[in-house]
C-alpha cells in the first residue's frame, strides 16, 4: 500500500471517527416489519421530534383547516380506528386537516399525520381515506421518517469529518461534492422501499380495521393514471413525496387477491362528511386562481378573491387573498384592513399576522409591526420577519436585538437571507472584524513572512488592521492594509520577518484581526 505516513494516519483517523458515529447507534427490531436495523433514536425521542416540529409542519403547509369541525373529528375517527390495530398503538397519534388544496397527505415521527383538504376532495370512501391513513400510520410506526432521520445524521458526520480529512487533499472538492450528493440522495422523504412496506402494512391495517382492501388498489390505479397527465397540483403534493408506480399497483393487487372481500367501503358516510367541503370547492378554486395570477394581473386576482368571499364569506385565506391583491395595487389601508378580517376568522396562521405586520411597518406603525411580527415568528419563523423586525430595532438603536434578528434571518438562503447578512455584517463588523476576516500566515519563495487577509465580508473593506507574531518570541507587529480590500478578496501584507529567523515553520506564526472599516 503506497501511502504517505500523513495519508495513513488520516485513513486511520477516519475509520475510528466513523466507528465512533456507529457506535453510538445499536440494532433494534422494526416493530412493524420485525426486521432487524440499526437504530439509535429511542421512542420517546421519536415523539419529541414529531412533537416539535408538527405545528411548524402545519403553518409552513397552509394551516389547519377550521371551517368544518366536524370533517376533522370524522378524519380523526377513522385514523384512531386504523390506529388501535397498528402496530404502535400506544404511539400518541394526531391526525389534522390542512387547509391547502394541493392533494397531499404527510407523517412525521412520533405518530404526527396531515392530509390535505385537496386530497380529501379527490377521494370517493371512507375505505380511500383509510387507505391514505394508514400507509401515513405504516410511515410513523414502521419508523421510515426516524430511520431516514438516522442515516441523514450520519451521513452528515461523515461529510463533516470527510470535509476536514480532504483539507489538504488536491481532490477534497470531489470528496466534499460526492459527500453532499450522497446526503441529498438520502435525505429524500421515503425510499421506494419504505413505500412499498407502507403499501403493503397499510393494507393489512385497513384489512383489520374492517375496511375493503381494493380501495387500496384503486386508489393506486387512480394515483398512477393522474401521475401521467403531469397535474400541477398532483406533482407538487402526493406524487413528489409519494411516487406512483405500476409495481405498487402490482404489488397491491397481489396482496388484495390474498385478503377477504366485500368488507366496508363507507362511499355514503364519506360523501355525508365531505357534503361542505364539496360545495365550498369552487370559493377554493377561486381562490387559487387568484393566488396563481397575482403576481402578474392583481385586479384578476382581486376579482378572483371577491368571489371567493361572495361564496364562502367564513374563510380567513380569501381574505388574505383580497389583501394580497390590494397591497398589490398600492391600496395598502384597504390591504391592512383586509389582513385584520382573517385574523379575526383565523387567529392561529402564521400569515396573516406577517403581512399585516409588513404592510404596517411600511405604513410607518412600527409599534403594530412588530408585534404583528413577533406574533408570526411565534407561530412560524421566518426570514421576513426577522429581516423586518431587525430593521425595526436598528431604527430603536437596539444594535444587539437587530444583530440578532439579521443573523436569523441571514441563514436563509435567499434574497431576504442576502440582504440580512448585509445588514448584520454592517453592524457586527465594527465589533467582531474577525467575523468577516480571515488571516492566516504565509511565506514566499525565499522564506519572506507576510499575512495573507481574506475578506469574507459582503463589503470592500479599509483600515484594516492586523497583528502577527511569532510565538516562544519577542516578535510582535501591527499592521495596516493599503486602500481596500474588495469583498470575497485577498491581499498580503510583508511582516518584515525570514523564516531563517526563527525554528518551528510556519506553525509558529499567527496573526489575528485588530479592526476594519466599511468602505462607503
Amino acid at each position: 500500500m503506497n501511502l504517505s505516513s500523513s495519508a495513513f494516519a488520516r485513513s486511520i483517523c477516519l475509520r475510528l471517527l466513523m466507528l465512533a458515529a456507529l457506535a453510538t447507534a445499536g440494532c433494534a427490531t422494526n416493530p412493524v416489519t420485525k426486521k432487524s436495523e440499526l437504530s439509535w433514536l429511542s421512542e420517546q425521542q421519536e415523539i419529541k421530534i414529531g412533537t416539535q416540529q408538527y405545528l411548524q409542519n402545519q403553518q409552513s403547509a397552509g394551516g389547519k383547516f377550521i371551517l368544518d369541525p366536524q370533517l376533522a373529528a370524522y378524519v380523526n375517527e377513522v385514523g384512531q380506528k386504523l390506529v388501535k390495530v397498528s402496530d404502535r398503538p400506544n404511539l400518541p397519534f394526531e391526525f389534522v386537516v390542512i387547509n391547502d388544496s394541493v392533494p397531499n397527505a404527510w407523517a412525521l415521527p412520533g405518530g404526527k399525520l396531515a392530509v390535505n383538504r385537496g386530497l380529501l376532495t379527490e377521494l370517493k370512501s371512507e375505505a380511500e381515506l383509510a387507505a391514505v391513513l394508514s400507509h401515513e400510520i405504516v410511515h410513523a410506526a414502521a419508523r421510515h421518517g426516524a430511520s431516514s432521520m438516522e442515516r441523514g445524521i450520519l451521513l452528515s458526520t461523515g461529510a463533516a469529518i470527510i470535509s476536514v480529512l480532504a483539507s489538504d487533499n488536491k481532490h477534497s472538492d470531489l470528496i466534499e461534492f460526492a459527500a453532499a450528493g450522497g446526503a441529498a440522495l438520502i435525505g429524500l422523504r421515503f425510499s421506494r422501499e419504505h413505500e412499498l412496506e407502507a403499501d403493503h402494512y397499510g393494507i393489512d391495517y385497513m384489512v383489520r380495521a374492517g375496511y375493503d382492501p381494493k380501495a387500496a388498489v384503486e386508489l393506486q390505479e387512480t394515483f398512477v393514471r393522474l401521475s401521467g397527465d403531469k397535474s400541477a397540483n398532483w406533482l407538487a403534493g402526493m406524487f413528489a413525496t409519494h411516487p406512483p408506480s405500476q409495481e405498487r399497483v402490482e404489488a397491491n393487487r397481489r396482496m388484495a387477491a390474498t385478503l377477504p372481500a366485500n368488507l366496508h367501503r363507507g362511499e355514503d358516510v364519506y360523501q355525508r362528511k365531505l357534503a361542505f367541503l364539496m360545495h365550498s370547492k369552487p370559493a377554493y378554486a377561486a381562490h387559487d386562481e387568484g393566488r396563481k395570477s397575482l403576481a402578474k394581473d392583481p385586479a384578476h386576482a382581486l376579482a378572483q378573491a371577491e368571489r371567493a368571499i361572495k361564496l364562502e364569506p367564513r374563510e380567513a385565506m380569501f381574505y388574505a387573498l383580497r389583501g394580497d391583491a390590494l397591497k398589490k395595487l398600492g391600496r395598502t389601508t384597504e390591504a391592512e384592513a383586509d389582513y385584520s378580517e382573517a385574523i379575526k376568522r383565523n387567529g392561529e396562521y402564521y400569515a396573516f399576522y406577517l403581512n399585516r405586520g409588513l404592510t404596517r411597518q411600511r405604513q410607518g406603525n412600527a409599534a403594530g409591526a412588530q408585534a404583528d411580527l413577533e406574533r408570526s415568528n411565534a407561530l412560524l419563523p421566518t426570514a421576513a420577519a426577522h429581516f423586518v423586525l431587525g430593521n425595526l430595532a436598528q431604527s430603536a438603536n437596539n444594535a444587539g436585538k437587530a444583530i440578532e434578528h439579521f443573523r436569523l434571518a441571514a441563514a436563509s438562503d435567499s434574497d431576504i437571507g442576502k440582504r440580512a447578512g448585509a445588514s448584520l455584517a454592517r453592524l457586527d463588523l465594527p465589533r467582531n472584524p474577525g467575523n468577516y476576516l480571515r488571516v492566516n500566515a504565509v511565506a514566499d519563495g525565499n522564506g519572506n513572512l507576510g499575512l495573507r487577509v481574506t475578506n469574507r465580508s459582503p463589503f470592500a473593506l479599509r483600515n484594516v488592521r492586523v497583528a502577527g507574531a511569532v510565538l516562544k518570541t519577542d516578535f510582535h507587529r501591527e499592521y495596516v492594509l493599503p486602500g481596500s480590500l474588495p469583498a470575497g478578496k485577498s491581499a498580503v501584507v510583508a511582516m518584515g520577518v525570514n523564516l531563517a529567523d526563527f525554528s518551528g515553520g510556519l506553525g509558529r506564526v499567527s496573526g489575528q484581526v485588530r479592526s476594519a472599516d466599511i468602505a462607503e
